[in-house]
């Protein structure tokens, strides 16, 4: 990975000027899941009050989903359910309600607030997830720093298992107030992929190389980042951006997709960009693909909110799976030959 950041700058600059402020959103809606509908089958607390930002994966004729969900609005402390919607059902959009397992809940320090926005993805064979932390410092008045951090897990003997809470160097945290929106790519070299919030209250859309080892990791560890690189910066109406769902490989490129947030208001909107092997953009969707138009993603907890956690490429499609104002889970799909269309007619020069 370059982590010169003339060279990031750059590149940034190329994307920036390429994007406008409008959208042509071409995803199909195919499903919606209420809180409702689930039945949380290992707590005594068997419905949630909330069902949002779940991440995805397609195994065959079987969506496994893995949903952010809360059972009060005190601290909305977040955990992480599992359940599966079996794949006819999705197309033929067949309501049904699902029985659903914890996973991941607060355990530690590092999110004894929470348990928030999975991302979920596999490495060579084996399953992993990366969640934002709600640290035990959230709530703390003179806790500023670190309130939040990328924490990731591991599918193993069948069970998820947390294995790491990245954090920058020790003489940087004291100026990070949170880090999130995270997921890991082995590419050329194992890169993170994150968003920093620092105290001069920007936001900083990162990457940075993973050291060695993590992948050898058994027990829960610090896993200390440097050399980040800030790779995209905001276009002027917006106030940040954030990476939303786990790339994918196609061919010897990455499709992921990437959310900005509107300074005027605050909207929620999804833009889609390519990665060679070294994560440096080679491409963007010059205008947003994806904004809130359902009544399900413009009124809720949180409204104008659509947030994709989660994607799979299966029969010539791009499946995402979202947030819908923090209330609901929406699934979604994009003809993947029309957005590549779009990508491949702007290439980064």
């Amino acid at each position: 990975m370059i982590v010169d950041r003339s060279f990031w700058e750059e590149i940034s600059y190329k994307i920036r000027r390429k994007r406008t402020f409008e959208t042509k959103d071409i995803v199909e809606r195919l499903y919606v899941i209420t809180p409702s509908q689930i039945r949380i089958t290992d707590h005594p607390i068997d419905r949630p009050i909330t069902a949002f930002n779940p991440s995805m994966k397609i195994f065959g004729d079987t969506v496994k989903i893995y949903a952010r969900v809360t059972l009060g609005y005190y601290t909305y402390a977040s955990s992480v359910v599992e359940f599966e919607l079996p794949f006819q059902d999705l197309l033929e959009k067949k309501k049904r309600d699902f029985e659903a397992k914890l996973i991941l809940i607060p355990s530690n320090k590092y999110d004894f607030w929470g348990v928030e926005d999975p991302r979920v993805y596999e490495i060579e064979g084996t399953l992993y997830a990366t969640y934002c932390g709600r640290t035990v410092s959230y709530f703390n008045p003179q806790g500023k720093t670190e309130r939040t951090l990328p924490v990731t897990a591991i599918f193993k003997d069948g069970e998820w298992k947390k294995i790491a809470v990245f954090r920058m160097q020790e003489e940087l945290r004291s100026f990070v107030i949170g880090d999130k929106n995270a997921f890991i790519v082995k590419a050329k070299e194992p890169l993170l992929f994150h968003r920093i919030h620092m105290l001069n209250d920007k936001f900083y859309l990162s990457v940075c190389k993973i050291p060695e080892g993590f992948f050898e990791l058994e027990d829960f560890e610090e896993v200390i980042i440097g050399d980040n690189v800030t790779v995209l910066e905001e276009n002027e109406f917006e106030s940040k951006l954030g990476w939303a769902t786990p790339p994918i490989k196609i061919n010897h490129e990455f499709l992921t997709l990437i959310h900005g947030v509107d300074k005027e208001k605050g909207v929620y909107r999804v833009f889609a960009v390519l990665m060679n092997e070294e994560g440096i953009f080679t491409a963007v969707t010059p205008f947003y693909i994806m904004e809130p138009k359902e009544i399900y993603e413009v009124y809720g907890d949180r409204p104008y909110v659509v947030f994709p956690c989660g994607a799979d490429v299966k029969e010539g499609y791009l499946y995402i799976s979202y947030g819908g104002a923090d209330s609901v889970i929406g699934i979604g799909r994009i003809n993947l030959e029309t957005l590549l269309d779009i990508l491949y007619e702007n290439r980064i020069d």
